[in-house]
């Protein structure tokens, strides 16, 4: 779907007003007392319940309620200005705006950050959907390194850089990571992805969420977060890290990513600085291409004791 077309079919979940944007959702009332009385239930945040009807042995069941993973818009503002609208899953949202901006270029460490937070009050209609990013003390954000590199602001949940003018401008910006840094057993990055649905609840609720964790080098899990969109699940672990100033610097060692290794995904690590990334599934070819120039160890298909390597498998030893 072109982007001029996605930005219109948001248009029910939007509307610009006095100079920020008011979420506005098709029968917000109906759908707000849903979701609280979700919230008085007990349901883990980022999972919604609706009503469904099986199919069993060719037979059309009686209505039930069913867990489905939940989506919404998040707009990302800073210094005034709407800088992105992503659709992902709630929660967690403070990392991922921060990881966001990070990979963005926008943000270079958590001293460029003075505050985080959403806009509006909690009893107001779609709080926690728009989140503004305040510029630490003499700190002046870089956004227009991401107003040109975008061709609008909406970002959906299967794509994190449908938005961009060139794919070659992230290219750019990926340093290549040092070879000597890195050196990973097969043995540990097998683990971690098999590890990687046990932090998932929330897919074993809905069967339909992504999953990503950064480790450091002796294993240890830095951070892990579920997502939508598999782009957003990374943005939110690069966040964490870069709020507990982990990001930039040494520690971050592999991350493992649910589904296959996309073009974003990388985008993402080599801003991050992780050398290693494993997956579940396939890599793209822009994904391997990407890899091979910022110096990335790529692995997909690492499951039942196999992968494969698509770029410097010298790391693997």
């Amino acid at each position: 779907m072109p982007d001029v077309q996605r930005a219109q079919s948001v248009r029910g979940v939007r509307e610009r007003g006095r100079g920020h944007l008011q979420l506005v959702r098709p029968a917000v009332q109906g759908r707000d007392r849903r979701r609280r009385q979700t919230e008085a239930e007990g349901t883990v945040k980022g999972v919604a319940r609706r009503e469904v009807r099986r199919v069993a042995a060719g037979v059309l069941q009686a209505p039930a309620e069913d867990d489905v993973v939940a989506e919404e818009p998040l707009e990302i503002r800073a210094q005034g200005e709407t800088l992105a609208i992503t659709m992902r899953t709630p929660g967690a949202d403070r990392e991922l705006a921060l990881g966001f901006l990070f990979a963005e270029g926008v943000i270079s460490s958590r001293d460029d950050v003075g505050r985080v937070a959403h806009c509006g009050r909690p009893d107001q209609e779609g709080y926690g959907n728009t989140i503004d990013v305040v510029p630490g003390p003499g700190v002046s954000l870089d956004i227009d390194r991401l107003s040109a590199t975008r061709r609008g602001t909406l970002t959906t949940s299967a794509c994190g850089v449908c938005g961009r003018r060139s794919v070659d401008d992230v290219i750019a910006r990926c340093a290549p990571l040092p070879v000597a840094r890195g050196a990973i057993a097969p043995a540990a990055i097998l683990t971690a992805v098999e590890e990687l649905r046990s932090r998932q609840p929330n897919f074993a609720r809905t069967g339909g969420i992504h999953g990503a964790a950064i480790r450091d080098a002796h294993g240890n899990v830095l951070a892990a977060f579920e997502d939508i969109g598999r782009h957003n699940a990374v943005d939110k672990v690069v966040g964490a890290l870069l709020l507990s100033g982990r990001i930039p610097g040494p520690d971050p060692a592999l991350l493992v990513v649910s589904g296959r290794a996309s073009y974003e995904v990388v985008q993402k690590a080599s801003a991050a600085g992780v050398p290693v990334i494993g997956s579940v599934s396939a890599a793209s070819s822009l994904a391997v291409d990407l890899a091979r120039a910022a110096g990335i160890t790529l692995c997909g298909f690492v499951r039942n004791g196999k992968m494969t390597v698509y770029s410097h498998p010298e790391r693997i030893r």
